[in-house]
């Protein structure tokens, strides 16, 4: 069976080279070939010598995932609907602006979370991605993006800013996703700052703890409620690490606690990334905070104050989402006055607060309706079915 290189960060590559009798150097040059220039022949990698590349053809692959269908919404944001087999498919949504081009990566088939306003979180869960399934959105999309580019003559590199924000909890699939991760950042990959890398996270604190020591890139956490009495109901995930953890590996991973509660400085970092550890722990001084405005469940002024309190020891910006309706939901969007009195609150006492601009609502591409396909192993829109003809 023909092993699937996009599976591989250098380290791994080299391995696999080694294992073939090669040197590590060839590793590199793989990694240039398949990320770099998008190559997935391996007769056309022309520096390579034709032994090695008659190996290659014997022995290895570099297969994305099928496109199943792909959606282009009025303001330019685009969704692939990708198949990962067995009826499975993921989505991945583009998202361009002026200044950059940030693409949404998903990291598993559904979610195991049950987050309550989320489609994705309604769609049940089936496996986690693997390291070529997530490499293989960011691979496919450059491809698609590159060669529009190409087409109108413009140069500069269309994705600027990834962000593990589609389908699934990356923290959940931990060993994949960071894997994944060496190589956005690996200059022999696609030489991603680790500015423009954000992992998101419901608040899974062991593994906020190891990304730091691991693979520190900008961290998003999905907050969305100021007490555990609410963050109970709309992220459930609560109920094992509640705020006053959460709030504590945050501090730990902005480097703003004790010393003694600081894990191990860059404890499993590659060596060939090490060039771009120039400080401790996360890249950015602050955590962004996500928090889904939803009308007369989290969005009043008390709420702002209870936030305000919760996070007043953690470095943060706040990022507030306006709902984005899917059926069936039970929410609805708060008011836009609501919203504008809710980060005013917030931007009163100094903290930096900003209002996401909704993009994809028309092809369901907005963040929290992602769904793609999802051969559900929990049996979770059966469950949710029976609970609402109770």
């Amino acid at each position: 069976m023909s092993i699937n290189l996009l599976d591989f960060d250098q380290r791994g590559l080299a391995d696999f080279c080694a294992r073939l009798g090669e040197k590590p150097f060839r590793a590199r040059q793989l990694m240039r070939w398949i990320h770099h220039c998008g190559e997935s022949d391996f007769a056309r990698m022309t520096d390579l010598a034709k032994p090695l590349r008659e190996k290659l053809a014997q022995a290895a692959v570099v297969q994305v995932p099928q496109v199943i269908s792909e959606s282009v919404a009025g303001d330019g944001t685009r969704k692939w609907l990708l198949a990962v087999g067995a009826g499975n498919g993921i989505e991945t949504v583009f998202i361009p602006e002026v200044s950059r081009g940030t693409l949404c990566i998903s990291s598993q088939v559904g979610c195991a979370l049950e987050c309550s306003f989320c489609s994705t979180g309604r769609q049940g869960f089936n496996r986690n991605l693997t390291t070529a399934e997530i490499l293989g959105q960011l691979w496919l999309a450059s491809q698609a993006l590159q060669g529009e580019s190409a087409a109108q003559g413009a140069g500069e590199r269309a994705i600027s800013n990834v962000v593990m924000m589609g389908m699934g909890e990356p923290l959940t699939n931990f060993d994949n996703v960071v894997s994944a991760l060496y190589v956005m950042l690996d200059d022999h990959g696609y030489g991603l700052s680790r500015r423009r890398v954000t992992v998101s996270t419901s608040g899974i604190v062991p593994n906020i703890d190891r990304l730091r020591a691991e693979c520190p890139v900008a961290l998003a956490v999905s907050l969305h409620a100021p007490t555990d009495e609410l963050r109970d109901v709309l992220v459930p995930i609560n109920r094992k690490y509640p705020l006053a953890e959460l709030m504590a590996a945050c501090r730990r991973y902005v480097g703003s606690a004790p010393e003694a509660e600081r894990p191990l400085k860059g404890a499993g970092i590659p060596p060939e990334l090490q060039g771009k550890w120039t400080r401790e722990g996360s890249p950015r001084d602050f955590i962004s905070f996500e928090y889904v405005m939803l009308k007369g469940v989290n969005d009043t002024l008390q709420h702002a104050r209870q936030l305000i309190e919760l996070t007043q020891d953690v470095p943060c910006k706040f990022n507030l989402i306006p709902f984005n309706p899917f059926p069936n939901s039970g929410y609805q969007r708060s008011e836009p006055e609501k919203i504008r009195a809710f980060q005013e609150a917030l931007m009163s006492c100094g903290l930096i607060a900003t209002v996401r601009k909704t993009r994809g609502e028309d092809i369901d591409g907005a963040c929290g309706q992602l769904a793609g396909q999802v051969q559900d192993r929990t049996r979770r829109m059966q469950r949710l079915a029976q609970e609402a003809s109770l």
